[in-house]
């Protein structure tokens, strides 16, 4: 008869059945049915019977004492490296489902909208799906051995013992040429010396270790509202709580308040989980005997604690003894912004209609002696972070304070003198006048770096950085924050109508004159902001004006002006001009210019970028249908090309902030000079008399040529002579002091024949569409007579159909 081969499928499932019910522990259990670990006295069998003993290299001086080959060894060796790759996949197994929430929890969700999490059950959250108890597991010196527990015994000196034996059913051991030696409720710490004794009967002079090996297991059992209820196999030390996370601790409706150990039909012992969660309290916890049974009850009842408290959960109800007292010390208490005054218990009782109820009151000692039913609902409010009697200073100050408020303190008693205006700022700018920008960014690098590194740094770090001519005038005259005296503001807060009123006054006024009006009486709660001139912008002409004035004067440098100073003021100052100065090439910078100009150029990049995509898009779409697609396309990237390198150089232009003075001509005096306010950070330059004027663009020799006074643009052109491609439509000439003169359209005015300054720049332009003229009048005939033979083409037809 013919063997039916099993699909390679199924083979495989079943091989895959076979090995999980090899590496299973304790298949084939259950809660009726007899143990299959090979515990016992079935244990204690094999071992006795496993072959006769053996005493190779014997000396009548040192008695050898055998019980356990090398192969032995090699086989216990493998044994437990199984036994190790068991645990460490069991270990592997993906951990439990999350508990799901009772009634209760989800009643809570959908009242308060929090997911409440039950006290306790994230101690079980790690519990592996099943527990395997490892060999090399900790003895307690209290330990007392029993049947199914392996004794290691080496002896050496006049004797030479290397014994393993198992304690059997009687509590008996069994050593060769010693007998049996009775162990059965021996404590492990005193194994060793019980044997000692006996073997020292028989011999003197030897030395003897006695150690514990594979422990009895024993099997208890998990009933009641478990998670995972049912027979575990655990070892003999296990307790009521390794148990309990064995089996994964108590359901969503589980007790974790009242489990109990039966033993023997009584009750053995009853823990309170909650006494050991939030106190660390294990004196319920006993050790477990092989039979037990772990009984967790339903749970008594739930409350909730939400607010301002250490731990918000849902806590389970020892019984009608449980207050607000209790409930609050398992949740750790409440932290300092929780408000005692205020407490809602909101309480379900179905026999009323409606059934639920909320009522207020206060923790204190009568509040927290409070009986808690089951399904109450506890919040606790928060602190209304508010100052009664307090006044707060702020901004351009020294030190940004709150103090404590007193009956009819004033502004002055807030701020006795104007050197409570110096700001933290203004003092750190003080005391770094030493070090340059570039030291200070370095130093705050080499702090985050030193934070990372102690290694040595390089040499180049350390070197001397000097203030360039910028930098270094941008410090003279910042060393303090300006502070706005005619404006400053106190808040009030009206707490009747929750409105806030803003009490300005004159803060300069206040602190010249005790008297003055302006020193406000204050209220608890106001708020005193003092304003810089930075921060509320002032008119000019009480603001500080620190002018720089560089080049052909008689003392260069940075001065303070008063309000209303212009140009001619300042170079009255700076002592005058030199002999060599060329007042009409001065450059004059302002820092608001500059901000408005880089403004003003985003704004004009981004809207030619606009304009560009629009006209490719017409240039794509007004292409000539005789022309052909490749050449239509290379003028389109060509295009595209050319316009994108205009933005490009666009978008590199850097503002300076200039402003064209508008001076009449090359021998313009101070007395010409626009009288011009100036603003702080304003800056001059004058520079001396230029004897050049610069070609650029087109032509063949970009140089400098020497200036010759009243000389036109076309001599200068002719020295440097054009090249094919100069396009002299767009020449345009750069002055000196920054204006630019182009062509204009009129014929008997050409920009050829302008007469040329010292310092101008003439720029000639390559031309950027060197398509011919022929080839343009060509290419449009083309276009012309393909449009008349269309025509054409039209007009006969429609003669042709009118026949």
């Amino acid at each position: 008869m013919t063997q039916r081969r099993l699909h390679p499928v199924a083979r495989i499932l079943l091989g895959a059945v076979s090995l999980s019910m090899l590496v299973t522990p304790g298949y084939g259990q259950s809660m009726l049915g007899t143990q299959a670990n090979g515990l016992g006295s079935d244990a204690t069998g094999a071992t006795e019977g496993r072959g006769a003993f053996s005493a190779a290299s014997a000396t009548p001086a040192t008695p050898t004492i055998r019980q356990w080959s090398a192969e032995d060894k090699t086989n216990q060796d493998r044994s437990g490296q199984q036994a190790n790759a068991v645990h460490q996949l069991r270990s592997a197994e993906a951990l439990p489902a999350p508990l799901l929430p009772n009634d209760f929890q989800k009643f809570i969700l959908e009242s308060t909208g929090q997911s409440l999490p039950l006290f306790g059950a994230t101690f079980f959250a790690q519990a592996a799906t099943s527990f395997v108890p490892l060999a090399n597991t900790p003895v307690s010196p209290d330990y007392n051995l029993g049947p199914g527990d392996e004794i290691l015994i080496r002896g050496w000196g006049s004797v030479d013992i290397d014994v393993k034996a198992v304690v059997d059913r009687n509590g008996l051991i069994h050593i060769p040429r010693i007998g049996a030696v009775s162990l059965g409720g021996v404590k492990s710490s005193q194994a060793e010396g019980v044997i000692h004794t006996a073997i020292g009967r028989y011999y003197r002079e030897f030395q003897l270790s006695v150690t514990l090996g594979q422990l009895r297991g024993m099997t208890v059992y998990v009933v009641g509202q478990a998670r995972r209820p049912g027979a575990y196999t655990l070892s003999s030390t296990s307790t009521l709580i390794s148990a309990l996370f064995a089996s994964g601790g108590p359901g969503a409706n589980g007790s974790l308040r009242r489990v109990q150990v039966k033993r023997a039909d009584r009750v053995a012992a009853e823990l309170d989980l909650y006494a050991f969660l939030s106190k660390g309290d294990k004196s319920a916890d006993i050790k477990l005997q092989d039979g037990d049974t772990i009984v967790i009850p339903a749970a008594r009842g739930y409350v909730a604690l939400i607010g301002k408290v250490n731990t918000p959960a849902v806590f389970e109800l020892a019984g009608p003894g449980d207050t607000v007292d209790s409930i609050l010390t398992l949740a750790g208490g409440m932290p300092v912004v929780a408000d005692p005054k205020r407490a809602y218990l909101e309480r379900v009782d179905p026999s009323r209609k409606p059934a639920r109820t909320v009522e207020s009151f206060a923790l204190d000692s009568q509040g927290l002696k409070r009986p808690l039913k089951n399904g109450d609902l506890l919040t606790v409010q928060s602190l209304t972070a508010e100052f009664g009697n307090a006044i707060t200073l702020r901004g351009n100050v020294d030190q940004p304070v709150r103090l404590p408020w007193r009956a009819g303190i004033k502004i002055r008693d807030l701020i006795p003198n104007k050197a409570f205006l110096m700001s933290s700022a203004s003092v750190r700018r003080q005391n770094d006048v030493l070090l340059t920008e570039d030291q200070k960014r370095r130093a705050g690098a080499d702090f985050e770096s030193d934070k990372r590194s102690s290694s040595v740094r390089d040499v180049r770090d350390v070197r001397d950085v000097r203030d360039n001519a910028d930098t270094l005038a941008q410090r003279i005259g910042n060393l303090v924050d300006e502070v706005n005296l005619d404006y400053a503001v106190v808040e009030r807060v009206d707490s009747s109508d929750v409105t806030v009123k803003l009490l300005p006054f004159n803060l300069g006024k206040a602190l010249d004159d005790a008297a003055s009006p302006d020193n406000l009486t204050l209220m608890p709660g106001d708020v005193v902001t003092v304003f810089s001139v930075t921060d509320v912008r002032v008119p000019q002409a009480k603001r500080q004006v620190f002018v720089r004035v560089e080049g052909e004067v008689q003392r260069p440098g940075i001065y303070q002006m008063k309000p209303g100073d212009s140009l001619p003021q300042l170079i009255d100052l700076a002592g005058g001009l030199t002999p060599d100065a060329y007042l009409f090439g001065s450059a004059f910078y302002r820092e608001e210019v500059r901000k408005t100009q880089a403004d003003n150029l985003e704004q004009l990049v981004r809207r030619l970028e606009a304009q560009s995509q629009t006209k490719l898009s017409a240039s794509a779409a007004s292409v000539s249908s005789g022309e052909s697609a490749g050449v239509a396309q290379l003028r389109v990237q060509a295009e595209a090309q050319a316009q994108k390198q205009a933005l490009d150089r666009l978008r590199s232009i850097k503002p300076t902030g200039r402003i064209m003075l508008g001076l009449p001509g090359d021998h313009a005096t101070p007395n010409a000079l626009p009288t011009l306010r100036l603003e702080n950070q304003d800056r001059l330059v004058v520079p001396a008399r230029p004897d050049f004027v610069h070609v650029l663009g087109a032509v063949n020799t970009e140089s400098s040529l020497i200036w010759q006074a009243g000389k036109s643009v076309q001599h200068y052109l002719d020295s440097a002579g054009l090249t094919s491609g100069a396009d002299k439509d767009e020449l345009f000439i750069i002055r000196a002091d920054g204006s630019v003169l182009s062509g204009t359209d009129s014929w008997f005015n050409r920009i050829t024949s302008a007469t040329v300054l010292a310092g101008d720049l003439i720029v000639l332009p390559e031309k950027t569409d060197h398509e011919s003229g022929w080839s343009v009048f060509t290419r449009n005939a083309k276009d012309v007579t393909q449009i008349v033979y269309q025509f054409s083409l039209g007009a006969a037809a429609i003669k042709t159909l009118r026949n």
